[in-house]
């Protein structure tokens, strides 16, 4: 797979994991859904395949929609947007990014919210409990540089316009939507953090509400794959899922841990993928026939 533009810098995106994902993709999609689209970095990886005819990206964050839909359809207007606010902080980079979240929480404006991700701690999404943006910035840095942002939005674009839709909303709307020609890849936000408010998602996940949504899905025969839980050194992160769902688990190994480096610890990260039962496998339907079946796989990106 060649490069693939990536022009909102999103802490958990699936850039990296994109290829072992798109892996378990089906031939003949007529559409790939992704209801919690965040950076796209999938649907961006599956357009330079060209593995759909049309995509659909969907986010509960409004302004994020509003990059996408900005990106397909005036890509250099919109990098323009882009670099004058960032060619606005070379003076007092502290208190311009200040205003800007500001303005941000005040006006939702797409731009803003770009240059505050591109700018922000770790490309780290933070939401006060009144919904807020209240990430820091990194002032280590000034964010990807407006050249370098033009050439990856119009990359982006020249990948998906003319064939994709972007939608705000909840993301049983989308899931509605899709048929056994599709192909619905879910990244909700993970097990162990969806109990309580937590400040990396704007929207909090219903467990119980999203395992009828899967439930629905293979009861339509629609075909999906959900990066869902996994683990990073002896903490395991999620409950089972139910055995009645008949996923398949795939385990990716990422690599050690960042965060757990910076502790001291020497932990490896490890993701799971669940691929539904109506998953095409070597042209025709590849069911779990119980869920005493369901297959682990060791897959890791250095292979």
């Amino acid at each position: 797979m060649t490069r693939v533009p990536h022009p909102i810098p999103y802490q958990g995106s699936k850039r990296l994991l994109a290829k072992v994902i798109l892996d378990h993709v089906p031939g003949g999609i007529r559409c790939l859904v992704e209801p919690f689209a965040g950076s796209a970095a999938t649907t961006l990886a599956a357009a330079s395949r060209r593995l759909a005819e049309r995509y659909w990206i969907g986010d509960s964050l409004g302004p994020l929609v509003e990059i996408w839909k900005n990106i397909i359809e005036r890509p250099l207007e919109f990098a323009d947007d882009y670099e004058r606010i960032w060619e606005a902080q070379r003076s007092d980079p502290r208190t311009h990014y200040l205003s800007v979240r500001r303005q941000f929480n005040e006006e939702r404006q797409p731009a803003q919210l770009l240059y505050l991700l591109a700018r922000c701690v770790k490309n780290a999404v933070r939401f006060s409990s009144s919904g807020e943006f209240n990430q820091s910035a990194d002032h280590r840095r000034s964010g990807m540089h407006p050249k370098k942002m033009r050439h990856e939005i119009r990359g982006a674009s020249a990948l998906l316009r003319g064939k994709t839709e972007a939608l705000s909303g909840d993301y049983q709307g989308l899931l509605e939507q899709a048929t056994a020609n599709d192909l619905v890849y879910m990244d909700p936000p993970y097990q162990g953090v969806s109990d309580a408010r937590d400040p990396r998602y704007f929207q909090q996940l219903d467990f119980d509400r999203l395992m009828a949504s899967l439930d629905r899905l293979n009861i339509k025969n629609v075909p999906f794959l959900l990066s869902f839980d996994g683990t990073c050194g002896t903490r395991t992160y999620g409950k089972p899922l139910p055995e009645e769902l008949h996923l398949r688990r795939v385990l990716i190994h990422t690599g050690k841990s960042s965060q757990a480096t910076l502790n001291g610890e020497d932990a490896e990260t490890v993701e799971s993928l669940y691929v539904s039962p109506a998953i095409r496998k070597n042209g025709s339907l590849y069911y779990s026939v119980a869920a005493s079946e369901v297959e682990d796989r060791q897959l890791s990106l250095l292979a």
